[in-house]
Order: C-alpha cells, then sequence, then structure tokens
C-alpha cells in the first residue's frame, strides 16, 4: 500500500514505539518461542528503557519551580531511543579524519542463499564479510592506486521490511597513501574501482575463508541449513555461491566532506526500524512504513502480526561486543592519529587540527535539536536544576544492570 507522508499519523496520534510492542506482546513471544540469552537482554533494555527501572533523577526549576523526573536510558545499541548522542559524539570524533579529497560509496552485498547460515553463525560469518570486503578493497587500492587505502565499513544486516539482507556500507577516500609514506596518489574525481571486478574477488575472498572455517569445524548447521554440513552438501552450497553474480553497488561520490558526515550519521547507529516509523499496533497486528526500492522508494505500509515483528525485529541483534563498524588502512586505529595527519600534508592542506574537545550532552542536543534540554518546559525561561537521584530498585528485582546494557559499536 502506498501512502503520502500527509497520510502518516498526526502528533496529536499516540506514538508506539518498539518498547511498547515489547511490552504487550514479549511474555508470549518468549513463552512461544526459544529467544536466546543476548535477545532476552536487548528485549528487556528497551522495555526498560527511560524508565523508572533504571533509576534517574528529579529536576526543579530555578524560576519558576516546575518539577519533573528524569529516567535513565538503557544505552543498549538496539535500542531506536538509545542512539541520538552516541552517534553525535561518534561524528565529533570523524570530522578531524576527513581529508581534502572526494569520498566514495560502495556497498557489498551477501547473496540471500547465505543468510541462514549466517543467521545461525553470526560472529563467524559477519567477520568473513569484513574480512573479504576489507581484503578486496585493500587489493584493489594497492593494485589500481599503487597504495594503501583508507575506509570506514559499516555492517547491516536488515532491509526495510526487517527481513534478512546482509552488507557493508563503505564509505571511502578517493586515494592512497604510497608505500613509503612520501606520496598521495590521488583517484579520478568521479569514478574509484569497476564494480564488476571487485564483486569477482569479493566472491573468491569470501568463499575461500568461508571453505577455512568449515575445514576447521567452526561452522553450525541448525535446522533448515543441516544438509550443508557433509561435505557433498556444503560443496553443493559453494557451487551455487561461485555460480552467483555477487553484488557490489556503487553510488554517486559525496560532494564535500559535510556530505559525507550526514551520510555516515545517517547509518552508523541506525537500528533496524526507528520508533517513528512505526505507525499503529492494534488487534496483536503492527503496521509500519518501509521504502519500497523496486518502486522509486515509494513510502508504503506493511501490516505483520506482533510476534512477526518481533521476530524479524530481533534478527538484527548483533553478536556480544560485535563491531559493527570498522576502520581499514590508513584509517585503521592503530596508526590513523599520524597517517591522517601526513596524509593531509602530502595533499597539500597543512592545517593543524586541534585534539577534540568533548562535548556535553546538553551542547550536543543544541547541536543537533537547537534546543536546550536544560531549560524549563514550563516557563521556558528558568534553569532545570537536579534536586534528588533516583536509584535503581533492588538488582534482586531486576537482574540486569544499568552498565550492563553499554555495549560497544
Amino acid at each position: 500500500m502506498s501512502l503520502s507522508t500527509e497520510a502518516l499519523p498526526s502528533e496529536a496520534v499516540k506514538r508506539w514505539e518498539v518498547a511498547d510492542i515489547f511490552r504487550e506482546f514479549g511474555e508470549v513471544y518468549r513463552r512461544d518461542n526459544s529467544v536466546p540469552h543476548v535477545q532476552r537482554k536487548v528485549m528487556q533494555a528497551i522495555t526498560v528503557c527511560r524508565t523508572s527501572y533504571l533509576g534517574g533523577h528529579v529536576e526543579k526549576c530555578n524560576k519558576c519551580g516546575f518539577e519533573q523526573h528524569a529516567y535513565n536510558s538503557c544505552r543498549n545499541r538496539h535500542c531506536p531511543k538509545c542512539q541520538c548522542l552516541t552517534k553525535a559524539r561518534w561524528l565529533e570524533d570523524r570530522k578531524s579524519e576527513l581529508l581534502p579529497a572526494p569520498y566514495f560509496h560502495n556497498v557489498f552485498t551477501l547473496p540471500h542463499e547465505l543468510n541462514p547460515l549466517a543467521l545461525s553463525n553470526r560472529k563467524t560469518v559477519f567477520s568473513i564479510l569484513f574480512k573479504s570486503v576489507s581484503g578486496t578493497l585493500l587489493q584493489f587500492g594497492g593494485n589500481n592506486l599503487g597504495g594503501t587505502l583508507g575506509f570506514t565499513a559499516i555492517l547491516h544486516t536488515w532491509d526495510q521490511r526487517l527481513l534478512d539482507h546482509i552488507h557493508l556500507h563503505c564509505v571511502i577516500a578517493g586515494g592512497a597513501l604510497s608505500a613509503d609514506k612520501t606520496r598521495w596518489i590521488p583517484s579520478a574525481e568521479n569514478y574509484l574501482f569497476n564494480v564488476e571486478a571487485l564483486s569477482l574477488v569479493f566472491r573468491g575472498k569470501f568463499i575461500e575463508h568461508l571453505q577455512k572455517v568449515y575445514a576447521k569445524g567452526e561452522l553450525d548447521f541448525p535446522g533448515t541449513i543441516a544438509k550443508y554440513a557433509t561435505p557433498e552438501g556444503f560443496s553443493a552450497l559453494i557451487r551455487a555461491l561461485r555460480a552467483k553474480d555477487w553484488v557490489v553497488f556503487s553510488k554517486k561520490p559525496f560532494a564535500g566532506p559535510q556530505q559525507v558526515l550526514d551520510y555516515v550519521g545517517r547509518y552508523t547507529h541506525r537500528v533496524a526500524i526507528s520508533n517513528n516509523r512505526i505507525v499503529d499496533v492494534k488487534d496483536g497486528m503492527v503496521t509500519f512504513t518501509y521504502r519500497d526500492r523496486k518502486d522509486n522508494d515509494t513510502l508504503k505500509l506493511t501490516t505483520v502480526d506482533s510476534g512477526e515483528f518481533i521476530k524479524r525485529f530481533l534478527l538484527h541483534v548483533l553478536p556480544v561486543g560485535f563491531m559493527k563498524i570498522r576502520h581499514f588502512g590508513f584509517l585503521a586505529n592503530k596508526s590513523k592519529k599520524e597517517t591522517i595527519q601526513l596524509c593531509r600534508e602530502l595533499i597539500g592542506d597543512n592545517t593543524q587540527h586541534p585534539e577534540r574537545t568533548k562535548k556535553t550532552a546538553t551542547e550536543l542536543m543544541v547541536e543537533l535539536t537547537g534546543t536546550d534540554i536544560t531549560r524549563c518546559p514550563c516557563c521556558r525561561e528558568g534553569t532545570m536544576i537536579i534536586i534528588m537521584e533516583m536509584p535503581y530498585p533492588s538488582r534482586r528485582a531486576y537482574s540486569y544492570s544499568h552498565s550492563g546494557y553499554k555495549d560497544s559499536s
């Protein structure tokens, strides 16, 4: 069903959240389905986010005396409400890493035939994906440009309808640092690498890594993919993968550093679905919006039952501690402080970029929204002052500590 933005609910209509769906239907879903511990923790974190379960504080206006409760957030990376400040702080770090060079955007997608295996072996297969993509791009940087590329790769596992669609977004600087670190080798302004050639090398590297972990016995084959556990079954899967054209998509180059930041900000800390896409929850059914890529990104509605919605959302819970954003080449964490400044100087920009100062949550919110979150919402003149802390409830009553939800991206 297509719709215009005017057809979406107004502010006066109840705004549903993923947390509401978990509260109303989560217990039944857990009872009727085998839910891994990591997914249960995500459900619990989102359910109690910004509620009294996590404690908080009482604020009072220093002018009119208005009081309000402010509850702590869960800080879980899968929570639709907890990514705003995390994203803002991450982007502050990235500003100092941008070079005066063109930037390119490639997307590497796994064939859907691999989805069942990937979802049953998330950490192993996702790691292979990063390794294959980074190896492919670094190889092309060395062969085609004669140096080391610098790029950031971001893992996404979903499509607009929350179905499994595993792919890496790569933001790539248009140039390479020579092996002896004495030259910056620029790419063409509007062209980086041939996507057909990239896809062939990507496919070859991924299959090679997959065969190695299979030979070591590091893959599980539950349920419908049990047929791949035998050498004959696994060989048949490999043949099918070799016969497919793997998709590497090259988007239009970015117009400048600010566009790079705007784009990266949209993609890095995105979760499977944002709360503003949930239109209605009624009679056990969940209706949400999606962009139909096959129909010119037309905004449409889809409705699924609550159990299916929860199942789809939980498909995209990452393994504990798994890093979904990674930097490679001259942007690798171990050396980028020196190599970024070196690249900048070799390009001809001798500007010394100052060390980033850590901004407060209030400062970041002003930059993001133009709103001072300390301003009194009642009189609009006073400042909200914390007058009392509200501690956590008993840990026996609530098994997950606040710090336990803070996981890395």
